[in-house]
């Protein structure tokens, strides 16, 4: 275990946890705060009174945290906002535009999950773009919704679901999606409504960035069901640390 390394002009009042935690030159840790294991706190930052800020997260130098910032998340500025997520590489504008512009499937980083660039139809009458189950859906969905007028600072997601897939589409404007299967993280943009987005079960899936006119669109495989949802990062990781242990031999 690696203790927290604090700066000696730092302030620390509140409580840091678990091991690992960085707190550089001039930063403040106000009272009643926790920082959790892992987390970075930049120079000159400030961490406000009852903000807890999740394990791995990153505070940028100078950022000043007024709202509690979730697992791996990366916060800059003054109110502090998500920037993005640590080892959630998000792709180059190149490869973006290029992954958009020809029908067909994306493979990525992250297990099972794929971005699926729909096929449109262009005229003079306007845009027409379709997806058909067995050919872009991977299911047949049994639930949809809408999610709109989220403001830019907002989460959406933060969940896991044990059993139901999700297809996620932006039909109006855009925001930025992290999935993360417990080992690989990725970051993805949904832009265009051609751009379609599987998860999987057992991936746990962030919305962040919405536009203010963004509108997005979630398909479902399963109904809504609150048993299937993983809410907690920590139980979600304990999930899928159990999921891959291997089978005991049977005792003799």
């Amino acid at each position: 275990m690696t203790e927290p390394r604090i700066h000696p002009s730092a302030v620390v009042q509140g409580r840091l946890l678990g091991s690992d935690v960085r707190v550089g030159a001039l930063a403040c840790v106000a009272a009643g705060a926790i920082v959790e294991a892992g987390v970075q706190v930049g120079e000159g930052a400030l961490i406000a009174a009852g903000v807890r800020v999740g394990a791995r997260a990153r505070v940028e130098p100078g950022a000043v945290v007024t709202r509690d910032v979730p697992p791996n998340a990366v916060v800059q500025g003054h109110p502090a906002v998500i920037v993005g997520y640590v080892d959630a590489p998000a792709p180059l504008p190149q490869q973006h535009a290029a992954a958009a512009a020809q029908p067909g499937v994306q493979a990525s980083r992250v297990r099972g999950v794929q971005l699926h660039t729909l096929r449109e139809v262009q005229d003079m009458r306007g845009f027409l773009c379709a997806t058909e189950v067995g050919h872009d859906l991977p299911f047949v969905p049994q639930r949809c919704f809408w999610v709109y007028a989220v403001p830019n600072q907002q989460l959406r997601g933060e969940h896991a679901h044990r059993q139901c897939a999700q297809f996620l589409v932006a039909v109006k404007g855009q925001l930025r999606v992290v999935a993360d299967d417990g080992a690989q993280r990725e970051e993805f943009w949904l832009d265009r409504p051609n751009l379609g987005l599987y998860l999987p079960p057992m991936t746990w899936g962030i919305q962040y960035g919405y536009s203010e006119d963004a509108v997005l669109m979630v398909l479902a495989s399963d109904p809504y069901d609150p048993q299937d949802y993983i809410r907690d990062y920590e139980e979600f990781m304990r999930h899928v640390r159990s999921a891959h242990q291997p089978a005991r031999e049977p005792s003799a």
